[in-house]
């Protein structure tokens, strides 16, 4: 019986897998890996080998996309192999069609969890995961038209009083990871566009850079404040907050350093 798991890596370095997880790379004949979806900033492949005790095959975009078949299919047929992703295995949707693409050649899969984005932001900033809405990503573009639906679905959140995760596109190939301030000036330029008045300067804005690292930094405050914040390597992601719990704006005094006058208004009575 052919066998391929989904194992998830987490957020920062090969220490953030599972027990469960290490344990199943470990006893497994083959070993993939994938790092185009997401940046780990502390991983070194040499020490995940050493770690599982077995070389691992790191795969691009195009093995996954459109070589699966015989970058990962035919050397799993017969055997139990391990897919390594950052985060958590399913949050990626190039990740649930592989899976699916797997089950329809005849390969039984399962999903080891791990530790994502989604959970790491509330985590370092102690808002709420029941309350946040869709989660948007900001699209890399080097030329053209800014699409404006990150924006729409910030505005539709904002409306039911959500919080919106928003995701900093990434390119691998080319080494390029987008920066809070790109993504606070994407933002600034569709509002210009557009002048519904979703944000602003005096916006609460939260900058989340290297979650799931020893130097994770998290900064919430105005927009202004973001934009000259210095946040240091990728990866980083944005959070607009809603309306705020009581205890959700004092975590963010605490936990990411905004001012009172930064929370002040977004406080729910």
């Amino acid at each position: 019986m052919s066998h391929l798991t989904f194992v998830g890596l987490g957020l920062c370095d090969e220490h953030g897998m599972s027990i469960r997880g290490l344990n199943l790379a470990r006893e497994v004949d083959c070993v993939f890996a994938e790092f185009y979806t997401s940046l780990m900033p502390q991983l070194e492949i040499r020490n995940l080998e050493r770690l599982i005790g077995k070389p691992v095959l790191v795969l691009e975009r195009g093995d996954v996309e459109e070589r699966a078949d015989h970058m990962i299919f035919e050397k799993v047929r017969g055997r139990k192999a391990a897919f390594l992703v950052p985060g958590d295995p399913m949050m990626a949707t190039t990740h649930v069609d592989l899976r699916l693409r797997a089950e329809k050649a005849g390969i039984k899969t399962k999903v080891i969890p791990g530790v994502s984005i989604f959970s790491g932001v509330c985590a370092l900033t102690g808002l709420q995961a029941y309350k946040f809405g869709r989660t948007v990503t900001l699209p890399y573009i080097d030329t053209g038209k800014l699409p404006e639906s990150p924006y729409d679905h910030v505005k539709a959140n904002l409306g039911i009083g959500l919080h919106t995760l928003v995701l900093l596109d990434l390119v691998a190939e080319r080494n390029y990871y987008m920066t809070i301030k790109e993504g606070l000036e994407y933002i600034r330029k569709v509002e210009v566009q557009r002048g519904e008045h979703v944000v602003s300067e005096r916006r609460l804005m939260v900058g989340v850079a290297r979650a799931g690292a020893d130097d994770a930094t998290v900064k919430a405050g105005t927009m202004s404040e973001l934009l000259a914040w210095d946040f240091g390597g990728p990866p980083h992601s944005l959070i607009v907050p809603s309306q705020l719990h009581f205890m959700e704006a004092e975590a963010l005094k605490i936990l990411a350093g905004a001012s009172p006058e930064a929370v002040k208004g977004y406080v729910s009575t």
